[in-house]
């Protein structure tokens, strides 16, 4: 069970807490719990909360975290829920330097995700809301049977990434060709042409005029599009239109209320981590540490700031583009003269000591996700002192290798893999294929084949749950795909695209 904070490490909170609030972070009261090695892994398999539904996925999670721990593979030191209070948990046997430099890096998430746009819309109480989804299936499950619910359930989490993490903040307008295609099908019908008004009633009688008017409404219908435009998020799609039971409805909107809250953390995964970063080391180096404490914590932030080869550590890459930000602003380094300065000499010496770099963080880490992040801020220098580049696998030696270092593909390549989350975009583009009730789908190809035994799972469980055979349009080697299930297997036909 979790424990509270003893009186050492209360004062020590409200210490580092002081030196947060100092240095300007906002954030809503955080409360920190005590918990052992192996009841801190059993949060961390909950996706750092005390309560979740009951799935055999917890429990994979679970033992694989207990492994890493036990073999000195990995060692959780901080977990902090986006909630309103915060909620962190301190590992019971982390030395204490390891507690203070948790608890900066703590209450710089906790500003992020009271500030951080992509937040704006979350469920702040989510905690409570994780014990009412726990109960609502456990229901179910009393209602129904254990296995049709975890059955269910795994169809719905092999989609749960199939949802518009943008959707909180667009306002799909109708389509306005389909609207004026709809405006002209409505005017009024005018039957034949009459030369002379007193034989209008004869040529064109009411009766007449009627049954062309409804002729006029059953066309279009007939050709009318469901949906009116692609559907980003399918599994609200199907919410809304698929022959769900109540309780595979409810299931599916738990399902799905859970992946829209965890949306913006994939969204922000390196800006996130990145400021966290960034303040525990501020606060740690400049205020907090005693001199006995310093190599320890070295040894810590060497740590979690490690990088290898083919790996982007959101840790590193977040603070040091951070750091760089307010290294530019400080000095100047942005607007319209520094962009037109063409002498190498002059821009490495550049520096007009405008010391807006502070606020230029503030004001980043409220209005920009990863993607702008990224698109933004970094620079072909930054890329040259962080030593960024592309890798792939030759086919001809048998080996990865790197691939390019030039600037323009490594930053594409990083927002490729951020698009997303580096996840295909699958809509929703016909809900009554060739006008039998099949659901037709479509891959917005972005350059990266969908791996074909992923995309077979996927139609398997949209079959479960549209329960009619299900399609999906995509691309192979350049070459156009339709692939198929209709319950007994799957179908796969070259298109010309």
């Amino acid at each position: 069970m979790p424990k509270p904070l003893t009186p050492r490490l209360e004062s020590l909170r409200a210490e580092i807490e002081g030196y947060a609030r100092e240095y300007g972070l906002d954030f809503f009261p955080t409360v920190f719990e005590v918990l052992s090695s192996e009841e801190l892994n059993m949060v961390a398999s909950y996706g750092g909360f005390p309560t979740r539904y009951p799935h055999w996925r917890w429990g994979m999670e679970y033992e694989q975290l207990s492994k890493g721990y036990e073999y000195g593979v990995s060692k959780i030191y901080e977990l902090v829920i986006n909630n309103d209070p915060t909620y962190a948990y301190l590992m019971e046997s982390n030395t204490e330097v390891d507690q203070k430099l948790v608890m900066a890096h703590v209450f710089g998430h906790a500003d992020f995700f009271k500030n951080n746009f992509a937040f704006a819309h979350t469920h702040r109480r989510m905690i409570d809301q994780m014990a009412n989804h726990a109960t609502r299936v456990r229901r179910w499950i009393d209602k129904v049977g254990v296995d049709k619910v975890e059955d269910f359930i795994d169809r719905c989490l092999s989609l749960e990434n199939l949802i518009d993490q943008h959707a909180p903040f667009v306002r799909r307008e109708p389509d306005s060709k389909r609207r004026e295609e709809e405006n002209r099908a409505n005017e009024t019908v005018s039957g034949f042409k009459v030369g002379r008004e007193y034989m209008r009633g004869y040529i064109n009688p009411s009766e007449f005029l009627e049954s062309e008017r409804r002729k006029v409404e059953r066309d279009r219908e007939d050709q009318k599009r469901f949906p009116e435009r692609p559907a980003r998020d399918v599994l609200s799609f199907l919410l809304d239109h698929a022959p769900l039971e109540d309780w595979e409805s409810d299931l599916l909107s738990i399902i799905r209320e859970e992946a829209v809250y965890f949306a913006p953390q994939g969204q922000t995964k390196i800006m996130n981590e990145g400021w966290a970063s960034y303040w525990h080391s501020t606060i740690m180096t400049r205020r907090a540490l005693r001199d006995s404490e310093i190599i320890d914590y070295a040894d810590r932030h060497a740590g979690t700031m490690g990088v290898r080869p083919g790996v982007i550590n959101p840790y590193k890459l977040g603070l040091e583009l951070f750091r760089d930000i307010e290294d530019r602003w400080n000095k100047g380094r942005f607007g319209k003269d520094w962009e037109q300065c063409d002498s190498q000499a002059e821009r490495s010496a550049w520096d007009k000591q405008t010391g807006e770099g502070r606020a230029k963080l503030f004001e980043v880490r409220r209005h920009y996700n990863d993607i702008t992040f990224i698109d933004t801020f970094l620079t072909p220098e930054f890329c040259l002192d962080q030593k960024l580049f592309t890798y792939g696998f030759n086919e001809k030696r048998g080996s990865w290798e790197i691939t390019a270092r030039e600037f323009k593909q490594v930053k594409d390549k990083l927002l490729q893999q951020l698009t997303n989350f580096g996840q295909p975009i699958i809509e929703v583009v016909d809900a009554n294929h060739e006008n039998r009730g099949e659901l037709l789908l479509v891959h917005r190809h972005d350059g990266q084949d969908l791996k074909s035994d992923h995309a077979r799972e996927t139609l398997v469980g949209l079959h479960a749950l549209w329960k009619r055979p299900v399609h999906l349009v995509t691309r192979h080697d350049g070459q156009g795909v339709l692939l198929g299930y209709d319950g007994q297997g799957h179908q796969e036909k070259k298109l010309e695209l």
